[in-house]
């Protein structure tokens, strides 16, 4: 009983700062909302200052290593154009390290589970070639394919971002479906 009341009072509260915005917002006039200037927008800082969080400023960005390796990919972006839905889309990313130094890959993700990236785990010399391989699952995901992959690495492009892009077409429906009670064959 006690949990009833309680989220009653909660709604009813919540319905009162509701109306209590709503008819601040109509109290002003017009005129007096053309009155008020908007403020600037201020430039964003330049990389020696750092940026403005919370009140405290941030330290610069890192400095980039000149002679660390670089990711020099054939493509940053993969669109798969329509893929039907149930196989894995998958894709090689392939790249030439055409920087000074190794690139070590630590980590690749997806941004979902359905998005997974393998990646070699040996170092990558200097004019050497690479591959990061992508497998997206179609299966149940039926609609637009927007994913990124992440790299973390010890590469100038800290961290590295790769995309991948389609449509799935959905299954076509069964047009046979099991009757209710009767157990397909």
């Amino acid at each position: 009983m006690k949990k009833v009341f309680l989220s009653l009072f909660c709604l009813s509260l919540s319905a009162a700062v509701v109306k209590a915005q709503d008819k601040k917002a109509t109290q002003s006039t017009p005129a007096q909302q053309q009155a008020t200037p908007m403020p600037q927008p201020t430039p964003p800082p330049t990389p020696a200052q750092g940026r403005v969080v919370g009140g405290a400023p941030t330290p610069p960005p890192p400095t980039v290593d000149v002679n660390a390796g670089k990711f020099k990919f054939d493509e940053e972006i993969h669109f798969f154009k329509d893929v039907p839905e149930g196989p894995l889309a998958e894709f090689d990313f392939e790249f030439k390290n055409t920087g000074k130094s190794p690139i070590v890959i630590t980590d690749a993700h997806g941004s979902c589970g359905c998005t997974v990236p393998t990646w070699p785990h040996e170092p990558i010399l200097p004019k050497q070639k690479g591959k990061i391989h992508v497998a997206y699952t179609t299966n149940g995901r039926a609609g637009m394919i927007d994913k990124a992959i992440t790299i973390n690495s010890n590469a100038q492009q800290q961290p590295m971002m790769l995309y991948i892009k389609g449509n799935v077409i959905p299954k076509p429906a069964d047009p046979n479906p099991p009757a209710p009670g009767n157990p397909s064959k």
